[in-house]
């Protein structure tokens, strides 16, 4: 059930921003790659999943709404941007539980408030996680131009016919394509055959260039469907559960078999794709900063491939190990060498004449700065959201503590016996698991609470409703 963003006390919001470190400049991270004036900028996102703030609890976490709001509007003081997403951004899960429900539904209300106003995002693809709560849910209309008719009208998810964007003296097309078991069980019809008609028809309006929104179940899927179509100048994959983690990103585009290029954003809104396109007589669409991002990235597999190797030796000496852990590491091996030898061929320089684009994978760290008005509207969104959880916890019966079995007593019991290891364990990060929590107004999400208390859920354990006592991670 959806509800309306509360606004959060000024106390509230203050609070949070300050913990979270966001300053009221909206200036990013400049690139050492970007070219002084390029015609316009494409920033592409893919499978958001719900996720509005840093993405886990390492140290620097990376992903923010807020801080890609910010990303978005100090771009467009340099030039015309284009904000898209390839899909998968409403929810956090495909199949959502009771308990998550009006928290996943506010979430999603923000992130598509959010998209509209602060990114202004021009088209959006369709994935798996935004048909969690079914086909009526899914906001706003979508790019897909293979999405076969279903046979019960109440079933229809709402699309877009693709698009012409005007960006400043560019034209740039773009359409949606779902490939062949890209979204689970959704009817689609041939994603080659009706992409070839939304590229040309897109050309016959005038494109200079046409991006491809692609939603499919591997990179290589969305590279061969690319590449079958013709005429991508890009296409943005978003790749459902098979999306990349933040250090198995690709720094240079992946040319398409036949020409165009491919770029693969984070999953979880942690890393950005910013391609910057400079239109120029000629012919052709060339890649101007691959040489300089591909080295960074060379050096990064060259540390890690020996570092692989010793975990495959040692795995595979080791009689107990898991097999499918030896498969993997092989597989990483492999990976990592394939993607060297492809990078050594990354171009050097801009052609003398003809179009060229530079890429930059940018990672939404706490370095970045913050829009101040999305992050208000968070902070509003996790005191709402929080409510609601604390409420429906309220309502759902404890399990009872089995007679005779040990439960959960907390820090101030364990004191009496153990006064040694409690102070030891007042010095750790542990006790401060639920601080951390406070401090970002997040102490009754339901992602993040269970892994903050001690016996989540379990007979006698912390629930949303009744934790004071076990607050932290304890024993």
């Amino acid at each position: 059930m959806s509800a309306k963003l509360l606004a959060p006390p000024p106390a509230l919001g203050a609070a949070l921003l300050c913990a979270l470190g966001c300053s009221s400049s909206r200036q990013g991270a400049p690139s050492d790659l970007e070219p002084v004036k390029p015609t316009f900028t494409l920033l592409a996102l893919a499978e958001i999943r719900g996720q509005i703030g840093p993405c886990g609890c390492t140290t620097d976490p990376l992903g923010d709404l807020s801080r890609t709001a910010a990303l978005v509007a100090q771009a467009r003081q340099s030039g015309p941007v284009l904000v898209v997403d390839a899909g998968g951004l409403l929810y956090t899960q495909t199949k959502i539980g009771e308990a998550f429900a009006t928290q996943e539904e506010l979430k999603a209300d923000l992130l598509v408030a959010t998209y509209r106003d602060a990114l202004g995002v021009a088209a959006i693809g369709l994935g798996a996680n935004d048909l969690a709560k079914g086909p009526a849910k899914v906001r706003p209309p979508r790019q897909v131009v293979n999405l076969a008719a279903p046979a019960d009208p109440a079933a229809q998810i709402a699309t877009e016919a693709p698009k012409l964007v005007t960006l400043g003296k560019a034209k740039v097309g773009i359409f949606g394509v779902i490939a062949k078991d890209g979204v689970p069980g959704l009817a689609i019809t041939d994603p080659i055959q009706a992409s070839k008609a939304a590229v040309a028809g897109l050309r016959r309006q005038g494109a200079q260039v046409v991006v491809a929104l692609i939603q499919a179940p591997s990179e290589a899927a969305a590279s061969s469907l690319a590449g079958a179509v013709g005429g991508i100048d890009f296409a943005v994959a978003g790749l459902g559960l098979a999306a990349p983690e933040p250090d198995r990103i690709e720094t240079v585009a992946d040319q398409l078999p036949g020409g165009g290029f491919m770029v693969t954003p984070g999953n979880r809104g942690q890393v950005v794709s910013r391609v910057e396109v400079t239109l120029r007589k000629g012919p052709g669409l060339a890649d101007a900063g691959g040489r300089a991002a591909a080295e960074v990235r060379i050096a990064q597999i060259e540390k890690r491939i020996p570092s692989v190797e010793g975990e495959l030796v040692r795995l595979t000496a080791d009689p107990t190990a898991d097999p499918s852990f030896v498969a993997a590491k092989r597989a990483e091996l492999a990976e990592l060498g394939a993607e060297r030898q492809r990078l050594a061929a990354a171009p050097v320089q801009p052609p003398a004449k003809g179009s060229y684009f530079t890429l930059e994978q940018v990672r939404i760290a706490k370095k970045l700065a913050c829009d101040l008005t999305v992050q208000t509207q968070t902070a509003a969104y996790f005191k709402s959201s929080g409510e609601s959880n604390v409420a429906f916890a309220k309502s759902q019966p404890r399990a009872p503590v089995p007679a005779g079995t040990p439960t959960y007593v907390g820090t101030s019991k364990c004191v009496e016996c153990h006064d040694t290891a409690v102070e030891f364990w007042k010095k750790s990060r542990h006790a401060g698991a639920w601080a951390t929590l406070e401090k970002r107004g997040q102490e009754f999400d339901l992602e993040c609470t269970s892994c903050h208390v001690t016996g989540w859920n379990k007979p006698g354990g912390a629930t949303l409703a009744e934790n004071e006592g076990l607050r932290d991670v304890q024993c």
